[in-house]
């Protein structure tokens, strides 16, 4: 089972990008294939070099920036590995094993579609409950089935990837795990986050100006009218005006966010193949039903 690794930059973080790209090489399989994209931008020169035994390490520069969702997509169809790990360049693997666990996981496990690895701050060992993708994200080092998974620090089987279309590259940016992830259960498929698939990453503070409240909003409904039964669609919408009304305190963010919200409502959202409502059912046995 071959294993690749796609990391998406910018080119603007060249030391971080060196440290991500040494930590995937340093792998002790020594055989995970690397393709950097860059996204709108050159890929900078990397003063890391591949081991002996190593697989390649490949670059691919895409003219525009056409957002984090279709840039994976394109490192995706570049891949020759029958599992793909996603690594944020600013992030980096913590154990050189991690390929090997990835590897014998994925292999022993026909349905297991996701890999959901834990993030943790190199300095304080801790890690954010944004990161822990379920609800109870009390205990980050438990693992457990869950319905959605963390873009930059997972690991997919590649073929159950294209088996649903990939990530929605219309999305730009916000919840675009959460589409795939969805169309991965309604397929059967399991997603799991695995605390013992640990990715380094600097603690820093969520971003929240006026474009992410924008993106936020009109991706949940985009989201919602790709996947959901009307019926629960409507209920998942509901929701989630109720609860950004009750958290949102600045005025800016909430014309963003129903500004967004009105555009999701016009726009295309693009193929609609609502989940079955035994998938809705699965997801509500493991806790986070498609409400929430």
């Amino acid at each position: 089972m071959k294993i690749s690794c796609v990391i998406l930059t910018m080119g603007n973080r060249v030391a971080e990008l060196d440290r991500a790209v040494e930590s995937v090489l340093m792998q002790t399989d020594g055989d995970v294939e690397v393709v950097i994209v860059g996204n709108g931008a050159d890929v900078p020169a990397l003063a890391v070099a591949p081991r002996t035994g190593a697989a390649s390490v490949r670059t691919v520069r895409i003219p525009d920036n056409v957002g984090i969702p279709e840039g994976r997509n394109h490192g995706v169809r570049e891949c020759s590995g029958d599992v793909v790990m996603f690594l944020d360049d600013d992030g980096w693997y913590a154990d050189d094993k991690l390929a090997a666990h990835i590897r014998e996981r994925f292999a022993a496990e026909p349905d297991l579609a996701v890999i959901s690895f834990r993030v943790m701050d190199p300095e304080s060992g801790s890690g954010q409950r944004r990161h822990v993708p379920r609800l109870r994200a009390g205990d980050p080092q438990r693992s457990s089935p869950v319905t959605t998974f963390l873009g930059g620090a997972c690991a997919i089987r590649r073929a159950a990837f294209l088996q649903v279309g990939g990530l929605p590259g219309r999305f730009f940016y916000a919840h675009e795990e959460t589409d795939l992830a969805w169309r991965l259960l309604g397929e059967g498929y399991r997603i799991e986050y695995d605390a013992d698939a640990v990715m380094y990453h600097p603690r820093t503070p969520p971003t929240r100006h006026t474009g992410f409240h924008r993106l936020n909003a009109r991706n949940r409904v985009w989201l919602a009218r790709r996947n959901l039964p009307w019926p629960l669609a409507t209920l998942y919408l509901l929701n989630w005006i109720l609860l950004t009304l009750l958290r949102e305190r600045s005025a800016a963010a909430i014309r963003a966010w129903f500004g967004g919200f009105m555009e999701g409502l016009r726009e295309p959202a693009g193929e609609r193949r609502p989940m079955a409502w035994r998938t809705a059912w699965r997801m509500l046995r493991l806790g986070r039903p498609p409400i929430v």
